[in-house]
C-alpha cells in the first residue's frame, strides 16, 4: 500500500476527513462542499501523527539544503514543528497577519535573509493562506524552496496560483486517491464517488447544479 493511500485511509478512519454528498457542509467562504477536512484531529492519534510526519519527511527529500522549516498558522504549525524536530532543523511560523500587540510580528521565530525555507501547511484548497506565507517569507529576504501539505483537493485554481507565484508544492495524499480509498473501504458508494468527483471539477457551481 502506498503512503498516499495509507494516509488517506487513516484520515478517513479518524474522521479527520468527512464525506457527505447527501448533506453538504458549508465552508467559512460560503462554498457548499460534500467534504470537510480537519487534519488537526490527527494530532490526537500518535500513530497517524507519526505517519504524517514520516510522509512530510519523505517529501522534504525533494528539496535540497533546507535551512529552516516554517509552519503556516495555525494548522500548519504543529506538523511543521514535528517535521523540524525529525529533521533537526530550526523552526518558525508565519501568521496570517501581523500580531496586533507586543512586537507585532508576522513571523515568529528566527529567519534571516538568505536562508532557504520549506513551508508546511496542513491542507491546500485554493492555496491562498500558503501563498500569503510564501510572500511574507520572501519579503524578509529568504528563499522559499516550496510548500508541503498533508492533503490537497487538487483544484486547478490552486495549481495555477502556485505556478503564478513560482512556488512548487507537494502533498502526501490527494482528493482522487482519497475517493478511491473511500470506495474500496465502503465509506461511500460508486454513485457517491461520481457526485464527489463532479464537485472537484466545479466546486463553485456544484451545489446549484446538484439541485
Amino acid at each position: 500500500m502506498s503512503l498516499s493511500i495509507r494516509i488517506a485511509q487513516k484520515l478517513l478512519q479518524i474522521n479527520a476527513i468527512k464525506l457527505n454528498p447527501q448533506n453538504p457542509f458549508t465552508w467559512a467562504s460560503g462554498l457548499r462542499s460534500p467534504i470537510y477536512c480537519d487534519n488537526r484531529l490527527s494530532l490526537s492519534y500518535p500513530e497517524v501523527r507519526n505517519d504524517i510526519c514520516a510522509g512530510l519527511a519523505e517529501l522534504s527529500n525533494d528539496y535540497k539544503d533546507i535551512d529552516v522549516i516554517a509552519g503556516v498558522a495555525t494548522a500548519g504549525i504543529p506538523h511543521g514543528l514535528l517535521l523540524a524536530e525529525k529533521l533537526n532543523k530550526p523552526f518558525a511560523y508565519v501568521r496570517s497577519k501581523a500580531k496586533g500587540h507586543g512586537r507585532q510580528n508576522r513571523i515568529e521565530g528566527k529567519l534571516e535573509a538568505g536562508q532557504r525555507v520549506l513551508l508546511v501547511e496542513d491542507l491546500i484548497s485554493t492555496g491562498g493562506s500558503a501563498l500569503q506565507a510564501v510572500r511574507a517569507v520572501r519579503e524578509v529576504g529568504c528563499e522559499v524552496l516550496g510548500v508541503l501539505a498533508i492533503f490537497t483537493y487538487g483544484f486547478q485554481k490552486s495549481v495555477d496560483a502556485f505556478e503564478e507565484n513560482n512556488c512548487p508544492f507537494s502533498t502526501i495524499t490527494n482528493y482522487p486517491e482519497l475517493l478511491s480509498c473511500a470506495v474500496e473501504k465502503n465509506y461511500i458508494s460508486a454513485a457517491d464517488h461520481e457526485i464527489l468527483s463532479d464537485w472537484s471539477r466545479d466546486p463553485e457551481h456544484w451545489f446549484s447544479n446538484l439541485k
